[in-house]
């Protein structure tokens, strides 16, 4: 599909993949709204990344509803008729809670989100960053936020095998698979150039790409 004919595209990959990075660079090169996820803004998320039993419920919910909260502004006319580009979708809110939570919390939960993802609009394109927990530890480390001093890269390993396997089996959305580990698209024009050119080939279902350097 031309670039210019996607209406809503979703940046997804786990925490550290560069989503935020890469969807701040479309918007600004397709001229379209940028929609982020305001992960900075939930109470919970420090306690929860030192005492994650303790506070996982509640940073699970606040998130779950701050998303909600999100996708349904996307939903009124100013913006319905707008082209825009997320750092996320709706549904990865589930691969979190699947890892956080325990069992009686995730039954309470998914009843919650069922009725939710129920009125989410679906993106025209969704692209998931894949990269290697050894290439989201770094990159977590170099940016130094405050909250992911002590992530455990047990915790982003877990994390990066559950994304794996929703991905394998995501039908909702056309999907274009990323393979980061041998990019830079932030600082490497080439391999942003490459990006969009795999964009502009995509033509329904899902689509890899697996750069080969060197």
């Amino acid at each position: 599909m031309p670039l210019n004919q996607y209406k809503y595209i979703a940046v997804e990959g786990v925490i550290g993949a560069g989503k935020t990075t890469l969807a701040e660079m479309l918007a600004k090169t397709l001229g379209t709204s940028l929609l982020l996820e305001e992960f900075e803004q939930n109470p919970f998320l420090e306690e929860f990344y030192n005492d994650p039993e303790r506070f996982a419920f509640q940073t699970q919910i606040f998130f779950l509803l701050s998303r909600f909260k999100q996708q349904q502004e996307l939903q009124q006319p100013d913006l319905f008729r707008q082209r825009i580009v997320t750092d996320y979708i709706f549904e990865k809110d589930r691969v979190f809670a699947t890892l956080n939570l325990s069992d009686k919390e995730i039954k309470l939960y998914d009843g919650i989100a069922r009725l939710m993802e129920k009125q989410i609009v679906r993106p025209d394109l969704v692209i998931y960053l894949q990269s290697s927990t050894a290439h989201l530890m770094e990159n977590i480390q170099k940016r130094g936020r405050a909250y992911e001093k002590n992530m455990r890269s047990e915790y982003i390993a877990a994390l990066n095998e559950l994304y794996n396997q929703f991905f394998f089996h995501y039908t909702r959305a056309p999907l274009l698979i990323i393979r980061t580990d041998q990019l830079d698209f932030q600082h490497d024009a080439k391999d942003y150039q490459d990006i969009l050119v795999e964009m502009n080939h995509h033509s329904g279902g899902t689509r890899y790409y697996i750069p080969q350097k060197g």
